[in-house]
């Protein structure tokens, strides 16, 4: 199912009315890039429109979010199959020559199983407890993991106030581009040991969103627990109808989306939506799959038909 239409009335604010980091990021380019779809321009210019999906075969640079429900058990234990999976997935894109960035959640939910919680905390100062220990372990398992392949990894805890800085947005940049140039995977993550309301991203697709942007990444693959994004909620209507390809931009697609994600984690398919749409209107393909199997990585840059691909307004792809 293809869901057309285009908008360039994007809200540059969230629901508290304060401004929204992936809003504020590049909003020149954001507007230059939201003037056609990349088939009407291709159209009159009297070109064949290209297949978006034939596009993402050469995306370079690759942005991946695995959400918490990817990479950890209902139990609360990580899936460690799953993350194998992963790294071996990850290292294989970077022995084909492509960057790849990972956003990572789970510092929560892992350090809560860590700790014996039972549960995930309530009180701030408890998620942020779980997190500092969460994220030790997340990063000490795509370590050993990745190496077996042989590739470092390097931890990159960002807040919203780095992003807001200019200064300490450059920094980061820098960061980014130096570890790709050495061929080390950053592992990104929100610094929950520091954010408040105030400084935080809110969840880690509008993170990844950010990401995307500031390192001019090709592609951003946001992999959760279903298969795309659908018509109508797959868990509560088996019939539900997926969308394949969304080139409407608009805050209109968001009407279906629903709520928050599960009890694990902080993202929905919301959030999931919001995030792509975004990076589509940038000039990012985005895709929503699902991270069950990480392989659907391969196959969405072998060009096939999986999940749901935001198609940009003008390919940059190149």
């Amino acid at each position: 199912m293809e869901l057309t239409g285009i908008s360039t009335d994007i809200d540059a604010k969230d629901k508290k009315g304060t401004k929204n980091p992936i809003e504020k990021l590049n909003k020149d380019k954001c507007e230059a890039c939201v003037a056609g779809t990349a088939a009407g321009t291709a159209a009159e210019n009297g070109a064949v429109a290209e297949d978006p999906r034939a596009a993402l075969t050469r995306a370079k640079r690759i942005v991946i979010k695995i959400g918490t429900s990817s990479l950890v058990y209902p139990s609360g234990k990580m899936n460690l199959r799953r993350i194998e999976k992963l790294a071996r997935v990850v290292s294989d894109l970077k022995n084909e020559g492509r960057e790849v960035i990972l956003v990572t959640s789970g510092a929560i939910a892992v350090g809560t199983e860590v700790l014996k919680l039972g549960e995930r905390p309530s009180t701030v100062s408890g998620r942020q407890a779980a997190a500092a220990v969460g994220q030790v372990h997340l990063m000490q398992v795509y370590s050993r993991l990745m190496a077996e392949y042989g590739y470092s990894v390097a931890q990159i805890l960002l807040t919203r106030g780095t992003i807001d800085m200019p200064e300490a947005r450059q920094n980061a940049v820098n960061t980014f581009t130096g570890l790709l140039e050495m061929g080390v995977l950053p592992v990104v993550n929100e610094n929950d040991t520091i954010a408040v309301d105030e400084i935080k991203f809110g969840d880690n697709d509008a993170l990844s969103c950010v990401v995307a942007r500031i390192v001019n990444a090709d592609l951003l693959v946001i992999l959760t627990d279903i298969d795309g994004y659908y018509k109508n909620n797959p868990h509560e209507r088996p019939d539900a109808e997926m969308y394949h390809t969304v080139t409407d931009l608009s805050e209109a697609i968001e009407e279906a989306a629903g709520g928050s994600g599960s009890k694990l984690g902080t993202g929905g398919m919301l959030t999931k939506v919001h995030a792509a749409r975004l990076a589509a209107a940038d000039g990012i393909c985005a895709v929503i799959a699902n991270g069950r199997d990480p392989n659907v990585i391969h196959q969405l840059l072998d060009g096939n038909d999986v999940g749901t691909l935001f198609v940009p307004n003008v390919l940059k792809l190149g």
